[in-house]
């Protein structure tokens, strides 16, 4: 058993690193393959931890990503938890640290089921997408729609 303060639901991290010529069908790995799991937290201590320990996304390469879902939920549109669902985008643009302090204000969110009048597991996960000129901030849900903003 972990020992700590328990979550909710158990959240993983994932890191990607697309090629600049971006990505396409048949070019080397699969794009699971290119996902890479960090670490899945399932208490507070955990959480802090492993965020600790990751690069901020303002400090990242361009073409980078960082996934966090919750356990068991893989980063794919193919994941059962994913397939019927979408996704709501805000692009950020490059201006000190926004992208990287509204990924922490969602990631803390969704540690901290703040996310008021939304059924819990109903939002999946979270992707930063770190480029050239902006970051792209993502919120999964596991059903099309069902987020009402």
């Amino acid at each position: 058993m972990t020992s700590g303060t328990q979550l909710q639901a158990g959240y993983s991290f994932y890191y990607m690193r697309r090629s600049k010529r971006g990505h396409n069908k048949g070019e080397d790995d699969d794009w699971t393959d290119a996902v890479k799991p960090i670490g899945t937290a399932r208490t507070i201590e955990e959480f802090w931890s492993i965020y600790d320990y990751i690069v901020r996304p303002d400090s990242l390469p361009s073409t980078t990503d960082y996934h966090f879902f919750r356990e068991g939920v893989k980063p794919t549109w193919e994941d059962p938890a994913n397939s019927a669902g979408g996704k709501w985008t805000v692009r950020l643009p490059k201006k000190g640290l926004l992208g990287a302090r509204y990924w922490e204000e969602v990631i803390l969110a969704l540690l901290g089921g703040q996310f008021v009048g939304i059924p819990d597991g109903e939002i999946t996960g979270a992707v930063i997408s770190c480029r050239d000129r902006e970051d792209v901030l993502s919120v999964w849900t596991k059903s099309v729609g069902t987020l009402g903003w």
